[in-house]
Formats: structure tokens, sequence, C-alpha cells
């Protein structure tokens, strides 16, 4: 990937996972596609103004994750689908551990790209569901200088008290953001079992950390 479509690609994730912290509380019955114009128009208006998340503050990005990203996006199913079929053999605190790693990874991976975040506007793409779908994707393009960024969301119908609509997987630029990360996880797993992934990704995470 060239060196441009891969900043467009980071800024991209920024902006997608920075969208998923802004959500507050919404209604069950809200629309998929009426959620993510809202939360990107949120997103959006919160970046503008805010010089510190521009200049990807790592610390109150982190903070933005931990009170409003969980409670919104089925970041289990996120990390499982990564991780893919080792998961289940994980343990419990295995698995806890991946979420946490795989969730420092990616604030910390693209949390500098969040300077790119300017004069960006977000067009909804027609959206086309059924009643009864429990899946839906929603498209939109991210537009603003340069090349117009392609950035959609898969979205799960979740039943119970907590229901309503919960994000589990990000495609920027056609990419999907889980797929992204399945087969670089298979091979440490392959390598050196679930918890040479988690190693990895802790000394990842420092290394990010440090720059």
């Amino acid at each position: 990937m060239k060196r441009r479509l891969l900043g467009q690609w980071a800024a991209g994730v920024v902006f997608a996972v920075s969208a998923v912290t802004s959500m507050g509380a919404w209604a069950a019955d809200e629309a998929p596609d009426a959620l993510v114009k809202r939360i990107s128009t949120d997103v959006l208006d919160t970046i503008k103004a805010d010089k510190t998340l521009q200049q990807g503050n790592v610390n109150k990005i982190m903070a933005l994750v931990d009170t409003k990203i969980m409670p919104n996006v089925n970041f289990q199913r996120m990390t499982a689908s990564a991780v893919g079929p080792g998961w289940r053999q994980a343990t419990p605190e295995q698995q806890k551990r991946l979420q946490e790693e795989f969730k420092t990874l990616l604030v910390r991976t693209y949390s500098g790209a969040l300077a790119q975040i300017s004069d960006q506007e977000v067009s909804m793409k027609p959206f086309r569901s059924a009643p009864d779908d429990k899946e839906v994707v929603v498209r939109t393009e991210v537009k603003g200088r340069g090349d117009p960024i392609q950035l959609d969301y898969r979205l799960e119908k979740t039943p119970g008290d907590g229901a309503g609509w919960k994000i589990f997987n990000l495609n920027v630029l056609g990419v999907w953001l889980v797929e992204t990360y399945r087969s670089q996880f298979a091979s440490e797993i392959n390598a050196k079992g679930i918890d040479g992934l988690i190693a990895t990704l802790t000394t990842r995470n420092q290394t990010n950390a440090k720059k």
C-alpha cells in the first residue's frame, strides 16, 4: 500500500474509532444509518474543537475509549474475530488480556493520524435493510482535502437491556479492520500460541508508547 493510501487508511481508522468513542446513550429503535450519521457529525465537531485530540493525545484518547467505546461497541466480538479460531482455546484471563492489548494497539497505532482531520465532512451513502436484519453495513465517505476516504461500519442488533445497534467491524478504503489483523495474529498464534500473541502485542504497545 502506497504511503499516501496508508496515511488515509490510518486517518480513516482513527476517525472511525474516535467516532465510536463519541457515542453517548442512544435509543434502541434508532436506525443504524441515523446512528452513524449522528455520531460522525459529533466526532467531527469534537475533533475540530479539541486541539489535544488533533495532536493525537494518547491519554485523552484512551480515556474516551475507556468511558465510551466499551458500552457501545461489541469489542469482544471484534477481538475474537481478529484472533480467529484461537479465541475459543483462550482462557477467560487470556481473552481479557487480548482485548486490553488489542484496544491499546488500535489507539496507539493510529492516534497520530488525528492531526490529519481538519475540514472533513461525512457523506452518507444509500442504506438498505430489512426490518428483521440482525447485521447491517452502513457506508459513508469522508470528504475533505485530498481523495475521499471510504469508511463503512458493520453493526449488529443486540437484544436485552442494552438493545440497539453496536459496531463490530470497520472498513477503511476497502479494507476491513478485523481481517487486517487476523492474518497477523494467526501467524503469531501458530508460532508462539496465545501467550505468545499477548506478549507480542504487549511489546508492540510498549514500543509505540515510547515514540
